[in-house]
Order: C-alpha cells, then structure tokens, then sequence
C-alpha cells in the first residue's frame, strides 16, 4: 500500500530533510507541502539539492490543505503543532516533530514552554527502554548471550498508533547514551551531566545573530545555561523510565561551527559493584539488536561526520577509574535520527511496515 503524505513545515531544516528521506520510501507519496512566510515560492528555492521536488510550490498551512492525507507530518515550531493537529481527523495519522506532545507532566510543560499543556502522545523513540533491568532476571544478569531481547522498549507502544511525538535532537543523545546504564543498574541516577556539541541546524533556519557566519566560525558558544533547556525534563522522563525511578540531569549545550550533528559527552557514576565487564554488558545487550544503534569496539568513540546524513546513533564508552564514572560518548546527525529519521522510523512501526523502510544503513547528506 502506498500512503499520502503531507508537510506542515516543509521549508525548514526538518521539513527538507523528511522530504529527502522520504524520496526514496517505497510506500509514501508526498502529496502536499506547506509553509508560513514562504507560501508560493518554489521547493528548489530552499531546498536545491532535492531535485525531485524543485518544481512542487509551498502551499498555505491550513486545514483544507492539510485535510484528505493519510499521514501528516508537523515540522512546525512548539504551540503550532497542537493547533495544527486539531484541524486533522482522527484517522490521520500524524507525526510532530515539535515538542507539544512530549511531555507527560503539564506543570513541565508550564514550567519549560509556558502555555498550556496540549496532552501526551505515543513518543516516537523506538529503542526507548522503558523498564528497569530488575523487572527482567536475564536483563539484570545483562543477558550474556547479547540477544537484548529482555529489556522493555517503547518500540511495542507504537504499533498501531496513529499519533506519534517525535523525541528532541538533543534528548536522543543523551537518553541513548545513558539509560541502558541506568536499567541494568550500573550507574547512579543522580549526578549525571551532560554536555553536547550542537550544529547551527538544531536551532532552526529562522535568523538568528548569533547563527550568522560572523559571529559562529572559528568559535563555540555555551547557551541555555543553568537547567534551563527545553529538552531537560523530557530527557529526565526518558531516563527516570528506564531507570524505574527518578533521574536528574545537569544538560549544556554548546554551539559550534558546523552544520549539522551533534556530539553528547554524558558521565555519571559508576554504582558501587559494578565492574567494566558489566558496564559494557549493560550497553551491548540494551543494542545488540538495534539496526539504528551501535556500540563501538572498545576504545573507540565516534565522531559526528560518521553519522552525517544517517539514521544511525554511534556509542562509545570507557570508565574514568580515578574519578569513578562512566563516560559515554554518543554522536548523531540531529535532523536525521535527532528528527526527521526518528519520525519515518516510529512511523513505519506504526503502520506494520519493516522498520528501517526507506532509511537504509547509511546516508549522506546534501
């Protein structure tokens, strides 16, 4: 069966890149492609390398237009999409890649975004674990036979769905890095920080002085300092599931010259009894069957130019014996597994088609 689809949002960074995956799916027919400020100009204008579509023109984001699809996809900013999803009936199907229906709590929702809460739908992270290692005796024994098949994931809650939340860019760095440490028990649910080095693409393509290239090359930039990202109780949810309790995070981002990716350099403390042997244990089990995740050889850690233009999540891990925590590196390309890839990933889940449908192994990006 072959699906209709439509973008609210196509002009952006997020909306480009659903297009170009979206390209090579063999069971989606970009149907529709909308926008705000750039209604009637051209698809080529913004989006040149996709040349299939250059010829296609940005239509208003409005309810007829939208109205008629099989799937919807909203690559709009926070507070847009819920406005947006109301327009759609219940048989669409329509995935966000805006935050408005990540959070589960509404009074983190008032505290990060302000506003009011517009609900919780399925979250589109499939390798998600979502139950802490001692529900499972062959998880809390880190499963030595690799299969990975004992943890709990989200990805059985998405089956069927036909609403789907996708995770923010730098909330899957962290969760992937950290929550198989955390359900099988091997690291400490407090203490944990995290800092990220963020291309100028996860800020969006809005203008922005601080994203000029005059102000960005040659330099790095720390900002949202303090706990006060958006991303931080959604990455705290993530990982307070996996662990079975409550985990807190201390998350920096930090900006630097490139476009696109992003490299999560997450510690936390190494629980007391847990060796080396075990610690990798936890990370190899937790991915040993993830088409999307890789644990690097040991002594390996990746680097963002490795994951450009791929749905793929690279992991590397050591302990710092003289500090006594666990150091894991994860890099990823933010506006494909940090986005546009998780959506088409949760999606084809939903729909029963086979997972990794239209995102390959690799990528390479424009």
């Amino acid at each position: 069966m072959v699906y209709s689809v439509a973008i609210a949002g196509a002009s952006g960074y997020v909306g480009g890149e659903l297009l170009r995956l979206l390209a090579n799916h063999p069971q989606f027919e970009v149907k529709t492609l909308t926008a705000n400020s750039n209604v009637g100009e051209r698809v080529g204008s913004l989006h040149p390398h996709l040349t299939q579509f250059a010829d296609r023109i940005f239509a208003s984001t409005d309810a007829d237009t939208l109205s008629g699809h099989d799937v919807v996809f909203l690559a709009l900013p926070h507070a847009k999409s819920a406005e947006v999803a109301a327009w759609l009936n219940d048989e669409t199907i329509v995935v966000d890649c805006g935050a408005d229906f990540r959070l589960e709590s509404a009074e983190a929702w008032a505290k990060f975004y302000g506003g009011e809460h517009a609900g919780t739908w399925p979250y589109g992270m499939p390798e998600l674990i979502v139950a802490p290692a001692e529900n499972n005796a062959d998880a809390r024994n880190h499963d030595d036979s690799g299969s990975g098949a004992a943890l709990s994931k989200q990805r059985a809650n998405l089956a069927g769905v036909k609403r789907i939340a996708v995770p923010g860019c730098n909330v899957t760095a962290i969760t992937l890095a950290l929550a198989p440490g955390l359900a099988a028990g091997v690291i400490e649910p407090n203490d944990i920080v995290s800092v990220l080095s963020v291309g100028t693409s996860g800020a969006g393509r809005t203008l922005k002085t601080n994203l000029l290239a005059s102000e960005i090359m040659g330099g790095a930039s720390a900002y949202a300092v303090g706990g006060t990202h958006r991303h931080t109780p959604e990455i705290e949810q993530n990982l307070s599931k996996a662990a079975g309790t409550q985990v807190q995070v201390n998350f920096t981002p930090v900006l630097v010259p490139m476009s696109r990716g992003i490299l999560a350099v997450s510690t936390a403390k190494l629980a007391g009894g847990a060796n080396a042997a075990q610690v990798r244990a936890a990370w190899a089990n937790a991915y040993a069957n993830e088409t999307f995740v890789r644990l690097l050889p040991e002594g390996e850690f990746p680097s963002t130019s490795s994951t450009l233009g791929a749905n793929t999540a690279l992991i590397g891990l050591t302990i710092d014996e003289h500090a006594g925590r666990v150091v894991v590196v994860c890099a990823i390309d933010n506006l494909v597994k940090g986005t546009a890839g998780a959506a088409i990933q949760s999606l084809n889940i939903a729909l029963g088609i086979a997972e990794p449908t239209g995102l390959g192994l690799n990528g390479v990006a424009p």
